[in-house]
């Protein structure tokens, strides 16, 4: 598989990963009903490009304007595949984007960061109501 797309709605996020350009990117809100259910497709195309032997440098895209705590469980779980792929030698950059004044998502950000050795993390603001 060479991508994953799955259109953002009103509970969960837009999911946009093309794995043939090693560039991945969510969008949007995340609070879906059932977490698992959104996720499970998410962690296992993910895993199945993170496998790849020749898998080249990844770009992460968090453009994420709000999720709740289950979905910051499952960040972190896609956060540490990466992490272990980093280690592993592939380079990983991952680029928060947070709107300008959004303390608290800056703040979450910080503490996803915190966990990340190998993982390039970097922050980018972005003008409040506004689009990268």
């Amino acid at each position: 598989m060479d991508s994953l797309t799955l259109p953002a709605t009103g509970r969960t996020p837009g999911v946009f990963f093309d794995f043939a350009g090693g560039h991945l990117r969510m969008t949007g809100e995340s609070y879906p009903d059932d977490v698992a259910g959104f996720f499970g497709p998410v962690f296992e195309s993910l895993r199945d490009f993170l496998d790849r032997p020749d898998g080249g440098a990844i770009r992460f895209d968090m453009e994420l304007l709000y999720f709740n705590s289950s979905s910051a469980k499952a960040l972190m779980n896609i956060f540490q595949m990466l992490e272990t792929v980093a280690r592993g030698g592939r380079p990983v950059t991952v680029t928060w984007c947070v709107e300008e004044n959004d303390e608290s998502m800056r703040e979450l950000g910080e503490d996803f960061a915190e966990d990340l050795r190998h993982v390039v993390f970097q922050m980018r603001e972005l003008p409040a109501g506004g689009a990268p």
